[in-house]
C-alpha cells in the first residue's frame, strides 16, 4: 500500500451532516437515552427487589435488560455528545473499546433470545420437569457461556478489524465505531475480515435463530393441543413478548451484517443500527411488561409500598 499514515484518531459523521437537524436530533436521542434508562433501570431493580419474580425466566430477562442498559451506555453518550461538538473525534483506542463492547453486548443478547426460548419450550412442552430441567445452576451455566462465547468472538471481529491499515481518510461514515464502516475505510484488503464475520455471524446467531424457531415449532404444537381456548390465550400470552423482541433483534442484526458487502449502504445501514442499538433497548421494557401481568402487579406492588412509606 506504500507509505501511508496511520490513523491515530478517527472522525464520526454522525447520522447527518445537516446543522439544522442536530439540535432537534439530539432532543430525540437525549429522550430516547432518558427513557431506555429509566424502563431498564426499573425492570432490574423491579425483579431483584420482588421474591415472585425469582424465577428463570425473570433471571433471563433481568440479564437482558443489563445488556441493553450497558449497549445504550456504550453508544448513547458519545453520539449525543457529537450533535452539538464542532469536532467529532474519537480516538483509535476508544474507537476500539467501543466496538469491542457494542459486541459483546448486543449479541449476547440473541443467545439470551434464545435461552428464553428454551426456558419457554420447558415451561409449555414439560411443566412437571420444569423447575428440575431449568435449575438456578443451569440458568447461570447457560448466562455465562453466551457472555463467554461472545467476549471471545468479539476479540475476534475486533482484532481482526483493527489489524487493518487506516491511512489518511478517517472519516467513519457512522455515528459509532462498526465494522462495516470501518471495512469501508480501511486502505487494507478486507475479503478475509468480510468472510470471517460472515462465517463467525452465520453460526452463532444462526444457531440462536434455529434454536428459538424450534423452541417455538414445539411450544405452538404443544398449545395447539391445548383444548380450552383461555387456556390457549394464556400461553399464548406468555410468548408473544419475547417473539416480538425475536423479531425485532434477529431481523435488524442479521439485515446489518449478514449480507454481501457490495449490498451495504450506509446511510440505511444508520438507521438500522439506531434501531437496534438504541430503539430496541428503548422498547424492551416496554414490551416485556406492557401486558405483563406478573410485572404490573409487581409494580403495582413496590408503588404502594413507596407511597405508603412515605
Amino acid at each position: 500500500m506504500g507509505n501511508h499514515s496511520e490513523a491515530m484518531k478517527f472522525i464520526l459523521s454522525g447520522l447527518t451532516d445537516r446543522p439544522e437537524l442536530q439540535v432537534p436530533l439530539f432532543v430525540l436521542f437525549l429522550l430516547i437515552y432518558g427513557v431506555t434508562l429509566v424502563g431498564i433501570g426499573g425492570m432490574i431493580l423491579l425483579i431483584t427487589i420482588d421474591p415472585r419474580l425469582h424465577t428463570p425466566m425473570y433471571f433471563f430477562l433481568r440479564n437482558l435488560s443489563f445488556c441493553d442498559l450497558c449497549l445504550s451506555f456504550i453508544i448513547s453518550p458519545k453520539m449525543l455528545l457529537n450533535f452539538l461538538a464542532e469536532r467529532k473525534n474519537i480516538s483509535y483506542t476508544a474507537c476500539t473499546v467501543q466496538m469491542y463492547l457494542s459486541f459483546i453486548f448486543g449479541d449476547v443478547e440473541c443467545l439470551l433470545l434464545a435461552v428464553m426460548a428454551y426456558d419457554h419450550y420447558v415451561a409449555i412442552c414439560n411443566p412437571l420437569l420444569y423447575t428440575v430441567t431449568m435449575s438456578r445452576h443451569l440458568c447461570k451455566q447457560l448466562v455465562a457461556g453466551a457472555y463467554a462465547v461472545w467476549v471471545v468472538d468479539s476479540m475476534m471481529y475486533t482484532c481482526c478489524t483493527f489489524r487493518l491499515s487506516f491511512c489518511s481518510f478517517n472519516i467513519i461514515n457512522h455515528f459509532f465505531c462498526d465494522i462495516p464502516p470501518l471495512l469501508a475505510l480501511s486502505c487494507s484488503h478486507t475479503r478475509i475480515n468480510e468472510i470471517v464475520m460472515f462465517a463467525m455471524m452465520s453460526c452463532i446467531t444462526g444457531s440462536s435463530f434455529v434454536t428459538v424457531l424450534l423452541s417455538y415449532v414445539y411450544v405452538i404444537s404443544t398449545i395447539l393441543q391445548i383444548r380450552s381456548a383461555e387456556g390457549r390465550r394464556k400461553a399464548f400470552s406468555t410468548c408473544i413478548f419475547h417473539l416480538t423482541a425475536v423479531v425485532l433483534s434477529f431481523g435488524t442484526l442479521l439485515f446489518i451484517y449478514l449480507r454481501p458487502a457490495s449490498s451495504y449502504s450506509m446511510d440505511r445501514d444508520k438507521v438500522a443500527s439506531v434501531f437496534y442499538t438504541l430503539v430496541i433497548p428503548m422498547l424492551n421494557p416496554l414490551i416485556y411488561s406492557l401486558r405483563n401481568t406478573e410485572v404490573k402487579d409487581a409494580l403495582r406492588k413496590a408503588m404502594n409500598k413507596l407511597l405508603t412509606n412515605s
